[in-house]
């Protein structure tokens, strides 16, 4: 759970990041800052637009002197516009060091927030700052749907977001004095009195009101900023006592069952001896009779041998022809499979460009290392082709499903921000190894993911589920779209090479896929499909 919600709360906050660097560099922004008697009115218009769509609590933009000169709530009774802000932390270090970032209470409407500032101009002759507050109220929502509690702290270690909001804005720990001189400085929390949270902690493990909690923490993507997650002990005592009456119940059944086994071994001893008596006097009589037998078992076993080396020798050419079959329809599905590697790194490159052109060296590195990635997974493909032509047995062994399931996802990251499509999956039940070969692994997971993209292509803002159901001999990992379905007059050749309802499509992804899961001993289906979805199942031999 800890894992989840940090990736969720990343997820919400990278969204944002964006918004000022792209505004800084926006022509109306820089000119406003620079002209005090320029009309604001357009700009107001465009940062309401802008926050309506982005989910911003407000974006607003601040000149050199701390005074708001534009704003999204420029028409509400609480607008920015004319406040002066000059004395908050994120306005003076972002003009400092061109960025920062500060969870606080809001400035005008006291609602808590994190407060995003980038600077418009250079250190040396700053024309102002652009400042994008966010608000967590759906995410603190889908917390508090979850059984447990989670919640992220500061560097002050005090809760900032929490899925129970009554305990916002209470601390871990006890706050040093330069601390409690710097919250009052910069009026983070205003006179919140910053209460101690009603949670005992002991290691890992937690007590609120008499109920004991397992602590999990996960680091997140804001400085100084920590994710806590504490889950309920109950329902796992519980289900352990069950187990242990399940336990007790197995065990009396097997005395029960031993007991009657043993009263029927000497049963059967009894019988045995009785007719051992009688076995003795006919063995003499069948001795004859198994020795001509025997020779003409020898007799038969000899021609049985030969059969089974010319069948041996069948069945070898046979699969040399199949291997051969298949090689073509793998080579037929190269292209298909090396243009989604392909497409991600354009992505890349063109967002390493503009990350270059902000001058973000580290997040261009980090784009450049994927790109170096992308193209030894086109490598290993191409290898893979090779190695299946000169009859090289494929390299099948345990695979790490939350690895390959990854390694899909950043493949089709682009396609996945273009469509604003929302992919749901949880990492911790995905911890797991099944038997397979990671590129190949990977090219199924791609396959599945995009046809879903593609099935909710017609409206953005689609959501991919993606579950892990482990069995005992298997695992399911399903991949649901809320597309329209499959077509009713594709569904029986769904699997079938070069069947396809798209004009631009091969036909070719599903068909693929499927083989490559049955070489592994699994398989590929389509578990159900209508006006509201389609779910793909692939399963999978735990390693």
């Amino acid at each position: 759970m800890a894992r989840s919600n940090a990736f969720l709360f990343d997820s919400e906050l990278e969204k944002f990041r964006l918004v000022p660097t792209l505004l800084s560099e926006y022509p109306d922004v820089s000119a406003l800052l620079r002209s005090a008697a320029g009309d604001p009115l357009a700009l107001n218009q465009r940062l309401e637009v802008l926050a309506r769509r982005t989910g911003a609590s407000a974006i607003y933009v601040i000149d050199a002197r701390g005074r708001t000169v534009a704003a999204s709530n420029y028409a509400l009774p609480t607008s920015f516009v004319g406040q002066s802000y000059g004395f908050r932390p994120y306005f003076t270090e972002a003009l400092a060091t061109g960025a920062s970032e500060l969870f606080a209470l809001g400035t005008v409407s006291g609602r808590p927030g994190l407060f995003i500032a980038r600077r418009v101009g250079t250190a040396s002759a700053p024309a102002g700052v652009v400042v994008a507050k966010i608000a967590f109220d759906r995410m603190e929502a889908a917390w508090g749907a979850q059984a447990g509690t989670t919640f992220v702290t500061d560097v002050h270690d005090v809760v900032i977001i929490s899925s129970r909001p009554a305990w916002r804005f209470n601390r871990l720990r006890a706050l040093r004095r330069a601390e409690q001189a710097e919250i009052a400085r910069t009026r983070q929390f205003d006179d919140l009195p910053l209460r101690p949270l009603p949670v005992a902690f002991s290691g890992k493990a937690a007590t609120s009101d008499g109920v004991a909690y397992r602590r999990a923490d996960a680091g997140v993507a804001l400085a100084g900023a920590k994710l806590v997650a504490l889950a309920p002990l109950e329902p796992a005592l519980a289900a352990a006592r069950a187990r242990a009456r399940v336990v007790l119940l197995i065990l009396a059944i097997l005395l029960g069952g031993s007991a009657i086994w043993l009263w029927r071994q000497r049963e059967r001893a009894r019988m045995q001896h009785a007719a051992q008596r009688d076995l003795e006097t006919k063995v003499q009589e069948r001795t004859a009779e198994l020795r001509q037998v025997n020779a003409r078992l020898l007799t038969e076993g000899a021609r049985r041998q030969q059969a089974d080396e010319r069948f041996r020798r069948s069945r070898e050419e046979l699969a040399q022809a199949n291997r051969l079959a298949t090689l073509g329809q793998v080579a037929a599905g190269v292209a298909h499979e090396i243009n989604q590697p392909v497409a991600a790194i354009r992505a890349y490159s063109e967002n390493a460009e503009k990350f270059l052109a902000a001058g973000a060296a580290v997040k261009v590195a980090g784009n450049l290392g994927q790109i170096v990635d992308l193209t030894q997974r086109i490598s290993q493909i191409t290898a893979e082709l090779r190695s299946f032509s000169r009859r090289k047995t494929p390299d099948v062994g345990p695979v790490q499903l939350g690895d390959a399931i990854e390694g899909a996802l950043l493949l089709v990251h682009h396609r996945i921000t273009e469509t604003q499509t929302r992919v749901l999956w949880d990492a911790a039940d995905a911890e797991r190894s099944v038997r397979g070969d990671r590129v190949r692994l990977e090219q199924v997971f791609v396959n599945l993911i995009q046809n879903a993209l593609d099935a909710s292509d017609t409206r953005p803002g689609g959501v991919l589920t993606i579950g892990i159901e482990p069995a005992a001999d298997s695992v399911a990992v399903s991949f649901a779209d809320d597309g329209t379905g499959v077509p009713a007059a594709l569904r029986g050749r769904l699997f079938t090479p070069f069947a396809t309802a798209r004009e631009d499509g091969l036909g070719l992804g599903l068909a693929i896929a499927r083989d490559i899961l049955r070489e592994f001993g699994g398989d590929l289906s389509l578990w159900s499909t209508g006006p509201t979805g389609s779910v793909f199942v692939a399963r999978l031999i735990p390693a």
